[in-house]
């Protein structure tokens, strides 16, 4: 069934001819701004439709320029201030002030987790006015990462279905991240505490 929709989607792509890129790189670009979207599906289709290569330079590409453009947006369009009684903004507060506070090598690692909530990470870093080249070091680094990890994990999760081994390095993959994740929260929450 799932290689039914792969080659579904690779048709789609197909049919559009030279707009399919631009679909493509689209979809990712608003992915960026509105995070409703799943960024993973749509880095494993382009994995899927353009290959490894090209797949991962338009999906890496695209996420890290709507990484841009969500920052940029807040950080001149956007006159913010918290209300202390609200639980969430209480929660982009303390992420404000944490990535304020943040080294540039450790804002790296924090953007290569595939669990951190990077549409927040860019509205903070907007919101707490960082500097445009410690933020766009950051993504441009953090993202290579990110990209590949979800591409890897999507393909692998389609020829898991050919091939039942691949599934035992995705779910390896996924765990380890999960609980780097996990870790990395407990260590941001301990330190705003």
């Amino acid at each position: 069934m799932l290689a039914n929709i792969t080659v579904q989607i690779e048709e789609v792509i197909n049919s559009l001819g030279s707009f399919g890129p631009i679909v493509a790189c689209l979809v990712i670009l608003i992915e960026s701004i509105v995070p409703v979207i799943p960024l993973f599906a749509f880095i494993t289709i382009n994995f899927i439709a353009f290959g490894n290569i090209l797949g991962f330079i338009i999906s890496w590409l695209f996420t890290c320029l709507g990484c841009f453009l969500s920052y940029y947006l807040v950080r001149k369009g956007i006159n913010f201030k918290l209300p202390e009684e609200n639980k969430s903004a209480s929660t982009l507060s303390k992420c404000i002030f944490y990535v304020k506070n943040l080294s540039l090598p450790s804002l790296c690692v924090i953007l290569a987790i595939p669990f951190t909530p990077a549409f927040m990470m860019n509205i903070a870093a907007g919101l707490c006015k960082m500097s445009f080249k410690k933020f766009a070091i950051s993504i441009l680094v953090g993202k290579i990462f990110l990209v590949y990890f979800w591409g890897y994990i999507g393909v692998g999760l389609i020829e898991s279905f050919q091939n039942p081994v691949v599934l035992i390095d995705v779910a390896f993959m996924m765990i380890i991240s999960y609980i780097l994740g996990k870790l990395l929260n407990s260590f941001i929450d301990k330190k705003n505490s």
